[in-house]
């Protein structure tokens, strides 16, 4: 009776998801996981992703997610393995991406009392979870499939929105967790396979709105930030109202407004590197209206946070309020595509005389130096590995930037171009880890191809995730730099404390990375030349490919430092 409800449950669960919209779900198998596991196995709707390792599992499931945009299931069995889920999921709700996370679990009364391969599942993601349940144990009075199916339709439709996140259903399963083949029954059907839940739009509330109207239109030095966002930000909408404000608009690589066929003609990309000079402040804004994210750059974040005399409005979603600098006086609660469409139709319109222009003069200075530099520097630059990447992609191509010194290159060197490029990274957290798993899940929702830029560091960290894109097919092009350790830290206090620096902060890994991708079925080679990258992008079914670019740390920093210093004398010129 106990393994049959167990059947019954699992299958409800899972009918649940793909009824409500769910595709794909990424399964680390285990023994208390099994009807679960037989549950996606047996049937066609929603497609099973085999993984080992439930730390790579769960940052394929937020790659792929953030690229489909639609909830990944995840599963996993009852332990520690829920354990191994968490770094995913607090950056699944940092990044506001959808996860269904499904944890195995042991029914309440083996709970607390040493049976093995049990903790305390309840709760365990605290408040990086946007809701979470513990079901009750199949076979239980309470415990009918229908609890199971119900429960996974309302998991979908919370993960999705208005604040999209991951959420958490512990599922217990009492022994014998499944049938004897002989009685194990056949399904029936396939599951339904039905749509994501609509998200309505999320309007301005009258009384902001105005507010907000009101600030802008007595403002003469308006400025627009687009910071990061998972999926991007409504390009067009942001776009035009920019251009009704006639302000400049500074676009994160990954607000998604950079590339692409909108209307770029007040985006703004080399404003990190002008922006770091004390002449900056005669750029000060008095109306700052930003979208996503706090911005990648330090220089502007630091320029934003010195603008105290400037009403600045965020517009957000309900449920997050993400303004490290604490300078908000004017809070729009909606979707971005609603606020900026209700903002443009009440605005009036009007010029802003030289702002917008001297905007743009220092920003096209800057960006023609940082790009002739990136090209002309004898020694392999880091910087370089972002120009030749945009040069050689296709239209609708995706380039995963890693944390630390990756993602900053991508800031400084990712020019606005017609040519879209879609740009990720998993900036929630900020984290290291789980960086190539995510690329991957990235390619395996088949938008197009995918390049991810990362550090040798990051990419010892997340070895275990290229076993995916061997087991599955995936085609993906790592270009790692390898400078030999963390260049980031040369850039902050402790890179002075030479005796302890070297070991304790740069931690050169002295891994052999062509060995370590042939034990994964990938590909490797060092880049001797640029002219050989486009090569290594080209065609499809590659597999998994590691292009080495090896770099000097302290030189690398220098060249960094000559590239923002010539930029920023250009742009001030």
């Amino acid at each position: 009776m106990v393994a049959a409800a167990n059947t019954a449950a699992a299958r409800a669960l899972v009918a649940g998801l793909a009824a409500a919209g769910v595709r794909d779900a990424c399964v680390t198998p285990g023994s208390r996981s099994t009807p679960l596991t037989v549950a996606l196995a047996e049937q066609d709707v929603i497609r099973p992703w085999l993984h080992l390792d439930e730390r790579s599992s769960a940052f394929f499931a937020l790659g792929l997610a953030r690229a489909s945009g639609r909830p990944v299931a995840l599963v996993c069995t009852s332990g520690t393995a829920a354990a191994n889920f968490h770094p995913a999921v607090v950056e699944a709700d940092l990044s506001r991406v959808p996860l269904i996370v499904c944890t195995a679990d042991r029914p309440p009364h083996l709970r607390n009392v040493g049976a093995p391969q049990t903790i305390d599942q309840v709760g365990l993601y605290g408040v990086s979870a946007r809701h979470e349940r513990d079901l009750p144990a199949p076979g239980s009075p309470d415990a009918s499939p229908q609890v199971f199916g119900q429960a996974a339709a309302q998991a979908v439709e919370v993960s999705v929105g208005p604040l999209p996140g991951p959420v958490h259903l512990n599922v217990p399963f009492d022994e014998p967790l499944i049938e004897s083949p002989a009685d194990h029954p056949a399904p029936t059907s396939s599951p339904q396979a039905g749509p994501l839940p609509q998200v309505p739009s999320i309007t301005p509330r009258p009384d902001a709105l105005e507010a907000a109207v009101e600030a802008l239109d007595r403002c003469e030095r308006p400025l627009v930030v687009a910071g990061p966002e998972s999926g991007g930000l409504p390009a067009e909408p942001i776009a035009a109202l920019a251009l009704a404000l006639g302000a400049p608009l500074l676009a994160d690589p990954l607000s998604g407004l950079r590339t692409g066929g909108h209307d770029r003609t007040h985006v703004l990309d080399a404003y990190d590197a002008f922006l770091r000079d004390p002449r900056a402040g005669a750029l000060a804004p008095d109306c700052v209206l930003r979208f996503g994210a706090a911005p990648t750059s330090k220089a502007l974040n630091q320029f934003l946070a010195r603008a105290t005399a400037a009403t600045h409005i965020l517009c957000d979603l309900p449920g997050s309020f993400r303004d490290p600098n604490a300078v908000t006086t004017r809070r729009l609660t909606a979707d971005a595509r609603s606020a900026a469409n209700a903002l443009r139709e009440q605005l009036s319109g009007r010029a802003n005389g030289d702002w917008l222009p001297q905007w743009r003069r220092h920003d096209a200075r800057a960006r023609q130096s940082l790009d002739a530099y990136a090209l002309a520097v004898a020694d392999p630059f880091e910087g370089r590995a972002v120009v030749e990447l945009q040069r050689a992609l296709p239209a609708g191509a995706t380039i995963f930037a890693g944390n630390s010194m990756p993602v900053r290159d991508v800031d400084s060197f990712l020019t606005s171009d017609e040519k879209a490029l879609a740009v990720a990274s998993n900036r929630g957290a900020n984290g290291i880890d789980g960086v190539v798993s995510s690329a991957l899940g990235h390619a395996a929702a088949g938008t197009g191809p995918v390049a991810l830029l990362i550090g040798d560091i990051s990419l010892y960290h997340d070895f275990n995730g290229l076993w995916a894109g061997m087991r599955h097919g995936l085609d993906l092009t790592v270009v790692m730099l390898n400078n030999g350790g963390s260049a980031i830290f040369h850039y902050l206090p402790q890179a002075a404390h030479e005796h302890v620096f070297e070991e304790w902060f740069a931690t050169p890994s002295n891994v052999d990375f062509a060995a370590a991708a042939g034990a994964y079925g990938a590909s490797h080679c060092l880049l001797d030349d640029w002219s050989e990258l486009e090569a290594a992008l080209s065609g499809p079914g590659n597999g998994i490919r590691i292009v080495e670019v090896r770099t000097d740390r302290v030189r690398n920093l220098e060249m960094h430092e000559e590239a923002w210093t010539k930029a920023n004398e250009a742009a001030w010129a």
